[in-house]
């Protein structure tokens, strides 16, 4: 075989052999996604105007990373009508966007927006255990979750590393805000998507969703602030100055206060 024959089969092999990796490589790449900045709630503004701890952007992050297609649909959209009329219609970076400040409006009305924050429910009328703990159930972190949920949920949770450590321990795994974070995602998408119950239900895991009570209400008031694009734009011939504005959000609160 001529040299020059051997030199053109070399080139060939090689370039066969990047080829496939870069086909390869283009199978296995994942698609990242449209990941888009969510405005602050009003007790995150409060908090960081007096300097104190607040919600983390990088928070947000998880969340719209974390949520499964399902939570992005049109399945959804009737659910979360109160707050964000125009989810259907929007992008899919817009309606992670509303998750994301969904769950930092959640975590306001749950924890103050304090990653360590607990609370031990003495005051049931019949003491509930944690069945993985076997003590009495304490609800812990952003989204005030318990150990239980590592076991109905497939959270990250792991009692037998945390019960070693202080109870606000911020290393405890319940109390990382992504474990947090991404619990409670698996957690209301089991609740809209799997039990098909509705966003805002008396059954719901969490009271601070289920209207009437004190806790919706101030729920309710962190919805103030939702991204933009949630919001129905003013019918034609309506003044943009007149009247303020009274959305979903505005309205959930007139809901939750019993005013009109």
């Amino acid at each position: 075989m001529s040299g020059s024959k051997r030199t053109s089969l070399v080139f060939w092999a090689v370039f066969g052999v990047l080829a496939g990796c870069s086909r390869r490589a283009d199978v296995v790449r994942p698609s990242q996604p449209e990941i888009k900045a969510v405005p602050p709630t009003p007790i995150a503004e409060k908090k960081a105007d007096l300097g104190t701890q607040t919600w983390d952007p990088a928070w947000d992050r998880i969340v719209e990373e974390a949520l499964p297609p399902e939570m992005l649909s049109a399945r959804v959209a009737r659910d979360v009508r109160p707050f964000c009329p125009r989810f259907n219609a929007m992008s899919q970076g817009n309606k992670r966007a509303f998750w994301g400040y969904f769950f930092q409006a959640l975590a306001g009305a749950e924890a103050g927006l304090v990653p360590t924050a607990d609370v031990r429910h003495a005051d049931v009328q019949v003491p509930v255990k944690d069945t993985v703990t076997r003590r009495m159930v304490r609800s812990e972190g952003l989204l005030q979750l318990t150990y239980m949920d590592a076991q109905r949920y497939g959270c990250d949770f792991d009692w037998e590393k945390d019960k070693q450590l202080p109870e606000r321990d911020p290393a405890k795994t319940i109390l990382q805000p992504m474990n947090n974070l991404i619990c409670g995602v698996k957690i209301l998408d089991n609740q809209l998507i799997k039990q098909r119950k509705p966003l805002l239900s008396q059954s719901g895991y969490w009271a601070t969703l289920r209207p009437g009570g004190l806790s919706y209400r101030v729920f309710a008031r962190q919805m103030a602030n939702v991204p933009s694009d949630c919001r129905l734009a003013p019918a034609p011939g309506d003044s943009k100055t007149a009247t303020p504005h009274t959305g979903p959000a505005t309205q959930a609160r007139n809901q939750a206060t019993g005013s009109r």
